[in-house]
């Protein structure tokens, strides 16, 4: 069995993805045999997180500690230096295909009660190529008798040609979520006047992001659109529906080579860190309810 375990490859013209059974994530995005994603190895660990669903919370937890429904709730600590627990429970667990087709593979998880997280949840998401690019649609519905916490979150890295300090950058959030050297809130801010306001586009430069940020401005359709132009006029855009009401950046300045800096997660996230601890953006499962959410990427190559 390769590390990530089994492979399932979708394809539309010139679009090709794969999406892997260890954590249900995409480990491949391609348009025109060009990478969108920096994506990884069949037999390899998946590093980084890259393309993985982060569930039953996305991002860190203080002390992997909280309280709910009148109970104090202990998980483990996956980021031990930092004495956080990290980015859920399903991201080294086994999906399973439900259903595909050329064009699309859906996947299913379920994620049992434990110690630390004492309800059960079932985990679909189904991935999709087109001539409009990646599409991820989930679903999460709490199986168990009384109210769940939840959030999710994912988290892609996209590549460009070229250095990322070259690459121009657009986010159209309004406030910026400040963080201790744990990475957890301390408070929030206006992006106006600061480093952090990509409101227009302009290049990444020297900045060192690992950073939420939130008040999106989205278009029509409702969707919140982060764009990333390199000088050669390629153009990779994330897409979020209304259910991610943050967003978080991550320059890869922490990641091992030769991924330092190579690329730029941009993490859809329902909720900031902490969440399970402060409440903030929290969705609170109703026993039997469902919740639903989507997001993509469209990429433009030059040439």
């Amino acid at each position: 069995m390769a590390l990530s375990g089994e492979q399932w490859d979708i394809e539309a013209g010139t679009h090709r993805a794969t999406v892997v059974e260890v954590g249900g994530g995409i480990r491949a995005y391609g348009v025109r045999n060009v990478p969108v994603l920096d994506g990884y190895g069949t037999d390899e660990i998946c590093p980084g997180g890259a393309g993985a669903q982060l569930a039953p919370w996305p991002n860190r937890l203080r002390d992997g500690h909280y309280e709910f429904g009148g109970g104090e709730h202990q998980l483990a600590l996956s980021e031990p230096a930092k004495h956080n627990a990290i980015h859920g429970l399903v991201r080294w667990m086994p999906w399973r295909r439900l259903a595909g087709t050329p064009d699309s593979v859906t996947v299913g998880c379920a994620v049992p009660a434990q110690p630390g997280y004492p309800w059960s949840l079932a985990l679909t998401t189904r991935w999709t190529v087109s001539e409009h690019g990646l599409r991820a649609e989930h679903s999460v519905r709490n199986l168990a008798d009384a109210p769940a916490p939840f959030g999710l979150g994912c988290h892609p890295y996209l590549r460009l040609p070229g250095p990322l300090d070259e690459w121009l950058l657009r986010v159209p959030a309004r406030t910026v979520l400040r963080t201790d050297e744990r990475g957890l809130p301390v408070r929030t801010d206006p992006v106006a006047g600061t480093g952090y306001d990509f409101g227009t586009s302009r290049p990444i430069g020297d900045t060192v992001l690992d950073t939420a940020f939130t008040n999106l401005s989205r278009g029509d359709a409702g969707t919140v659109e982060v764009t990333l132009t390199s000088p050669g006029g390629h153009t990779v855009t994330l897409w979020a529906d209304e259910s991610f009401g943050w967003v978080q950046l991550f320059t890869a300045d922490t990641a091992k080579p030769p991924r330092t800096r190579r690329s730029l997660a941009v993490e859809p996230m329902t909720s900031p860190p902490d969440a399970l601890r402060s409440g903030q953006d929290l969705i609170v499962l109703a026993p039997g309810d469902t919740w639903r959410g989507a997001w993509g990427i469209r990429a433009t190559i030059a040439g």
